[in-house]
């Protein structure tokens, strides 16, 4: 099992001290570098910059939002980056939500998220592999365009640069059975966003298709200390506020993904203490139980019983969210 060290997307400005700790875990064998976007940073400038000053250390965006770019445009960066990194690129992607498709990019979230997905990579893998000019005859993203608005000049164009990779991964966001199933289908990775080792049986039948070389990338906080509960309560808070949070109290894909890992009466509770504006209490409403699982808490023995339990499922490559120096150190022993 990989390390991979996930850096998530900036709060109110760039945390000064990210990159000293992603050229720690290069020096310390770490095999990846993670960054993502919400509705603030985006994922793709601060790999740049990570890039620009790291040797080895394969560049992952986890997640970019599809709605965010078009497939075309998404391309256009992830083989520039590719080219700049000397071949380090990973490709992370997801559809995110109606709340935020529709109120931060101000479009419309599609009605059928698999077909909207598959035509996505689709034409990402044309861009890539460069061997004629990008057609598609889709529902979402047609190329040429041919919608009703549509001058009727639009030409099918080859990208002018060559990518480095035709072979660029491409991984996948998603927490629906059908989407982890279709993931399995036409990436290279799956990035779930709760892994619990305990309970890998929830997506059973959606990983019945996986294959020698596909990656299974979850995120988890870790953290070496010797109060396990005040070391859960980051884990809790952002718990809270995605469960409670990011999304709809009537369509959101992460209090659906709690619920089915058996946590649903909890999610729901959640939910409406945080739709409620009680923010403190939804997040101590979060299990601990539930946090536990999903993270890597707690005293060096602790975390070494613990990880044995991620090394001995399908999880290939272990994303953690570590807040020091000496948190990714002990794991990088551990792993060892």
């Amino acid at each position: 099992m990989r390390l991979g060290l996930a850096l998530g997307y900036w709060g109110r400005g760039p945390d000064p001290g990210q990159l000293a700790l992603v050229q720690e875990a290069e020096r310390l064998g770490y095999d990846s570098v993670w960054t993502a976007e919400a509705w603030g940073s985006d994922a793709f400038t601060p790999l740049t910059w990570i890039a620009a000053h790291t040797a080895r250390i394969r560049l992952g965006t986890g997640i970019v939002q599809m709605a965010a770019r078009t497939p075309t445009a998404t391309a256009m960066h992830a083989l520039t980056l590719d080219h700049l990194s000397g071949g380090r690129m990973l490709l992370g992607l997801g559809l995110s939500g109606p709340q935020v498709v529709e109120g931060w990019y101000g479009r419309p979230f599609p009605r059928s998220p698999l077909t909207a997905t598959r035509e996505y990579v689709a034409v990402i893998r044309q861009v890539l592999a460069r061997q004629g000019p990008v057609e598609l005859a889709g529902r979402f993203h047609p190329h040429p365009y041919d919608g009703p608005d549509a001058t009727g000049l639009g030409k099918p164009l080859k990208p002018i640069t060559h990518p480095l990779r035709a072979s660029l991964p491409v991984l996948l966001g998603a927490e629906g059975p059908k989407n982890i199933a279709q993931t399995v289908e036409i990436a290279d990775g799956w990035l779930p966003l709760y892994w619990s080792p305990l309970r890998a049986d929830v997506y059973g039948a959606s990983l019945a298709g996986l294959r020698d070389g596909f990656m299974v990338a979850p995120m988890a906080r870790a953290h070496v200390c010797d109060d396990v509960a005040e070391g859960l309560w980051p884990v809790k808070a952002m718990l809270g506020f995605y469960i409670g949070g990011m999304g709809h109290a009537a369509r959101n894909f992460h209090a659906d993904l709690m619920a089915r890992m058996g946590f649903e009466e909890e999610a729901r509770r959640i939910q409406e203490l945080f739709l409620r504006g009680r923010k403190e209490e939804a997040v101590r409403a979060v299990p601990d139980a539930f946090a536990d699982e999903i993270a890597l808490i707690g005293p060096r023995a602790r975390i070494a019983e613990r990880l044995e339990l991620w090394r001995a499922g399908p999880v290939t490559d272990l994303l953690v969210t570590a807040p020091d120096p000496h948190t990714l150190r002990v794991l990088a022993e551990l792993n060892s």
